[in-house]
């Protein structure tokens, strides 16, 4: 699939306004929150970053996943949360502030971490270090104005207009569901030959991914001794993935369509089963819970 104007100028200019609506849901005090019990932070970086795509390599060879497939599997995996992410911890009463400092420390550690990941997926399964490799230095430049950018502008919007990015904060929010929607569909109408049988190859593949994300996450947070709240925020921070950015890097750098298949699919999928969670978390975290934290209650529900 060769790179038109949506995916080469239209996709890289959508994830940077989602990205300034992730920084316009963080302020210092998301930061000194963390600082003082950093666990959940620590807990729920390291299985973003390093968990999740081992989960992803591990799927690929259990299902015999093609080599597209498994390649588009592993750069979801190593994707970050996004804005999404933050909504259904709020739905499911978790910890919303981790929630949003955990998107946005992932999102920076991802610059270097997913060109790492997609290089080595596309050497394992490719055998290649040339042709179809992910050019390095681009990926983290172009991760970088994307990520970096975006979300210091939004964080300057809402420490100096504080209204003006709370009215602006649900508006960015519902643009990037557009978006995603816009690019499942346009995934969808450029392999829509081969769509069913690609879907056969990576729909188990991305349901596992996702539910296996959730359970390593409430997992691992209560090995780590964190609160319900705060697991969570972790375990929907593993599931609730930015399938933008996983699109925009299939498409736009890779210029790969069937790539981007796992993501198209996953961005879908994450839905129904976010919701699942959020179910489970309004049954197992009552209003005293969140009330036990008045601080913490009034900071996440007004940010998030």
């Amino acid at each position: 699939m060769e790179s038109g104007p949506l995916t080469s100028i239209g996709l890289p200019i959508s994830l940077f306004i989602i990205m300034i609506g992730i920084g316009m849901t963080l302020t210092a005090r998301d930061f000194h929150q963390v600082t003082v019990k950093p666990t959940g932070l620590i807990i729920g970086t390291l299985t973003q970053i390093l968990l999740m795509p081992l989960a992803a390599f591990a799927i690929a060879w259990a299902l015999q996943l093609s080599p597209a497939m498994a390649v588009g599997l592993v750069i979801i995996a190593a994707c970050p949360g996004g804005t999404t992410s933050n909504l259904f911890t709020l739905l499911a009463r978790g910890n919303v502030a981790l929630s949003i400092v955990l998107t946005v420390s992932a999102s920076l550690i991802t610059i270097m971490s997913l060109p790492f990941f997609a290089n080595y997926a596309l050497q394992t399964y490719y055998d290649t270090q040339q042709e179809i490799a992910l050019p390095f230095l681009k990926t983290v430049l172009m991760l970088s104005v994307i990520v970096l950018l975006p979300v210091a502008i939004g964080m300057v919007i809402k420490a100096t207009k504080p209204a003006l990015a709370a009215r602006a904060e649900s508006l960015v929010s519902l643009f990037g569901a557009l978006v995603m929607g816009v690019l499942i569909v346009a995934v969808v109408y450029g392999i829509r030959d081969r769509f069913l049988d690609l879907l056969i190859q990576s729909g188990p593949a991305a349901i596992a991914l996702n539910v296996l994300g959730i359970g390593l996450g409430l997992l691992c947070a209560k090995l780590a001794g964190l609160s319900k709240r705060e697991g969570l925020a972790v375990a929907t921070e593993l599931g609730i993935k930015n399938g933008t950015l996983g699109l925009m890097v299939t498409l736009t750098l890779m210029q790969s369509s069937e790539m981007s298949v796992p993501s198209a699919i996953y961005g879908v999928i994450m839905f129904p089963i976010g919701f699942l969670l959020a179910a489970y978390g309004r049954r197992v975290i009552g209003k005293n819970d969140i009330e036990d934290n008045t601080a913490g209650k009034t900071q996440a529900v007004g940010e998030a």
